[in-house]
């Protein structure tokens, strides 16, 4: 493991555009069954109840949350590269479990190895970029990662939603998932593992517990992060799992639901290249009041929306508030947290954030169950208002920068 020397993104540009490579791939892993597994449960495995066939979401983000809360301590003593190589390695085995699955179980085993990859290739990309960036480039770097991750995702999700229409469920859309994990193992092998500190340079560091109760409960700003990222992905884990459902029931053709369905992700991806940049230069908070707003905005739209085009407006304005607060509170609680325990305390944050896919699932599907889909994306709305509200009380500022990244 090198220690960096000059620290910037241009000081370390080729190591920058390969990490970004790799966080396309990491992406397109869960864009594979973005589309397809809601379909799959119903008619394959031909399971009822919204709340069962969700137990794959579930299993993801309990899985992914538990992974980030060990990879942010294991990355700051061992470093970042063996932990995404073997990332990587459990990831190959996800396409195969799907495409032989013949009973529900597998598939849900699959999505818990998914969420493994995804905590230890994801959090490490993360982590990276933010290694190699100067303290007034974390914007851009998270940006960076996390458009790379949501533009795979979201083109894979497209991908697979248009094989599943032109052949079947299974193998087709599942078949490029072998090519993505061996592509994104090879780049994983070949990039220079480096941190800005290094391991065994941390007398002094924090213990994990002290770093988990400030960025869960005693900073503000850290444990405020942390509700809006929980309550995001909240949103996420329902529009995963119900809207594939929801707009099954609507007069759009299979090729416009996955368009309206791909567009939350794509523009989700796409315009955290312009939201990661932008909290550099303007600050943190604003941008990530805003994009709460959008998402409310975005959801309502799709819940009382009649039209294709209604529809893709208000999935485009999900995605852009989603952009605008997920690189945002990831480079706000880097602010917050000294390099010799960010790496942990991000783990924190993206346990919270993450555990949402699986509360969001499990909550929605239950309303959705007993109440109907709709009632389920109204009290996903709610909970959005509510969280607008916590954002405007108790977050403040946390860039003092605030000036030209590059």
């Amino acid at each position: 493991m090198e220690v960096i020397q000059n620290k910037g993104i241009r000081q370390n540009l080729m190591t920058f555009i390969t990490l970004v490579c790799i966080n396309v791939f990491v992406g397109s892993m869960v864009g594979l069954e973005r589309t397809v597994l809601p379909v799959l449960a119903k008619e394959e495995f031909g399971i009822a109840s919204v709340t069962a066939s969700l137990a794959f979401i579930i299993s993801f983000g309990l899985t992914k949350a538990l992974m980030n809360l060990i990879a942010g301590q294991l990355a700051d003593r061992f470093g970042r590269k063996s932990l995404l190589i073997i990332g990587w390695i459990v990831a190959s085995f996800v396409p195969c479990l799907i495409i032989i699955a013949d009973v529900w179980w597998i598939i849900i085993l699959a999505n818990v190895l998914l969420g493994l990859s995804q905590g230890l290739t994801w959090s490490m990309t993360v982590n990276m970029k933010i290694d190699l960036a100067k303290d007034n480039q974390k914007g851009i770097a998270v940006g960076m990662n996390e458009f790379a991750g949501y533009m795979g995702l979201s083109l894979t999700a497209l991908f697979s939603g248009y094989m599943m229409a032109r052949y079947s469920t299974r193998p087709e859309p599942f078949l490029i998932g072998f090519l993505i994990a061996g592509i994104g193992l090879i780049l994983s092998i070949l990039i220079k593992d480096m941190q800005s500190i290094p391991a065994t340079k941390s007398a002094g560091k924090p213990s994990f517990k002290h770093v988990f109760l400030k960025t869960s409960f005693l900073n503000r700003n850290l444990s405020t992060s942390s509700i809006i990222g929980l309550m995001t992905n909240f949103k996420d884990g329902v529009a995963w799992g119900l809207f594939p459902l929801f707009f099954a029931t609507t007069p759009l053709t299979g090729s416009q639901m996955s368009l309206v369905i791909a567009i939350y992700p794509a523009s989700w991806g796409i315009f955290q290249l312009v939201t990661g940049p932008l909290s550099d230069k303007w600050g943190r908070k604003w941008l990530i009041i805003s994009g709460v707003i959008l998402q409310i905005a975005g959801l309502l739209g799709i819940l009382y929306g009649n039209h294709f085009s209604l529809w893709l407006i208000a999935s485009l304005l999900l995605g852009i508030g989603t952009a605008l607060v997920y690189p945002t509170l990831i480079a706000s609680i880097s602010d917050v947290a000294s390099p010799t325990w960010r790496a942990t305390s991000l783990g924190v944050y993206r346990f919270w954030r993450d555990s949402g896919y699986a509360v969001g699932a499990l909550t929605g599907g239950i309303i959705a169950d007993y109440f109907g889909i709709g009632n389920a994306l109204l009290f996903t709305a709610f909970l959005l208002i509510g969280t607008l509200f916590i954002a405007l009380v108790r977050l403040s500022e946390t860039n003092v920068y605030k000036n030209d990244a590059l």
